[in-house]
């Protein structure tokens, strides 16, 4: 599969933290060609088994999560407006009259509600707590309660956009572009005779604590473990020395929190390879699934690979597929030089 039709194939699909089903069953088929077997769990954790440890080998784990960021009903008001709860870091810059689509007993379209500047008491440059807003569906209450209940999750239905030669604009980038790296490198290694076991874990819940990545790391037991994400691009309003910029490569993570031979061999293989990078250091938690993944049972060898995004948890967040190129390349590349990590 192309590039961009993975992308848009994995970026559109919905997948709200505690709803990755939908996004789960995109997923699972994308593995399918590179997979002895992939299956998924009760929470749509999606696991695929590429090739199993010889004796005497270890197991590397290759991880992204599914679930983007959105919004749960929490109930309906007398005029039948929808309130909702946050679910994951929601921007709340953003929100104002943001076209949404509520996943009830059918997909309703609903506008966030905003009051026209006329009639404004001069707070419009303050954002909205969650709680503050409400969701207008055009209905009564009772004909909201006939397609809407408390659960329902909200999501932002933003197309994907191709912005240029090599980058694109989309809701969920955070983190099915991770995917999409993982799925390229699988891709690079399809010939590749590797010298340890190889599993995919596509996780759950990650903006709402990591949990996904705790369940799926304990149950798959890797001797290595290295996550892809996405962090902060350059934008002109930026500090430059806390963000990266598009189309330069992939961001190695380095942590306390990491192992510092994963992150250590991922340089070496960038400069043999020559794969551009820049590294992206971190005083303690990198805010991953990384951190999930090194502590689960006796501990984990674990690496971070990053991919640079503008306008993250937002419609229209935006990267470059040269970055994912590079990251896709770095991660083929320790599968195939892999033969063990030191804790």
């Amino acid at each position: 599969m192309e590039t961009l039709q993975l992308l848009e194939s994995l970026c559109t699909a919905h997948g709200v933290s505690g709803s990755e089903h939908a996004a789960a069953e995109v997923a699972m088929n994308a593995l399918k060609p590179y997979a002895e077997s992939v299956w998924s769990d009760d929470y749509a954790n999606v696991y695929a088994h590429i090739r199993s440890a010889k004796e005497g080998e270890p197991t590397l784990l290759l991880e992204a999560h599914l679930d983007e960021i959105g919004l749960v009903v929490i109930g309906i008001t007398a005029d039948g407006f929808l309130k909702v709860a946050a679910c994951g870091g929601i921007d709340r810059r953003l929100l104002l009259a943001q076209e949404v689509l509520v996943l009830g007993k059918e997909p309703v379209h609903g506008i966030v509600s905003t009051i026209p500047p006329h009639l404004s008491d001069g707070g419009e440059d303050k954002a909205p707590e969650v709680s503050d807003i409400s969701i207008d569906i055009g209905c009564t209450k009772e004909e909201a309660e006939q397609l809407v209940e408390p659960g329902d999750v909200v999501v932002f239905p933003s197309g994907f956009h191709v912005l240029s030669e090599t980058r694109v604009s989309s809701k969920a980038l955070d983190d099915r572009s991770g995917c999409a790296a993982i799925l390229m490198a699988l891709e690079r290694l399809k010939d590749a005779k590797l010298s340890c076991g190889l599993d995919v874990l596509f996780s759950v819940q990650e903006e709402v604590g990591l949990r996904g990545a705790k369940m799926g790391g304990w149950n798959c037991h890797p001797d290595c473990a290295i996550s892809v994400d996405v962090s902060f691009a350059t934008t002109p309003d930026a500090k430059p020395y806390t963000t990266f910029p598009l189309g330069e490569g992939a961001l190695i993570g380095r942590s306390p929190f990491l192992s510092k031979s994963v992150t250590n061999q991922l340089i070496e293989l960038a400069k043999e390879e020559n794969i551009p990078y820049h590294l992206e250091v971190m005083g303690g938690s990198t805010g991953t699934n990384a951190d999930a993944l090194q502590v689960i049972r006796g501990g984990v060898s674990a690496g971070l690979v990053s991919i640079p995004q503008r306008y993250m948890h937002t419609p229209v967040e935006m990267i470059d597929l040269r970055d994912l190129d590079a990251v896709a390349n770095l991660l083929a590349a320790y599968a195939k030089t892999y033969g063990g990590c030191a804790k």
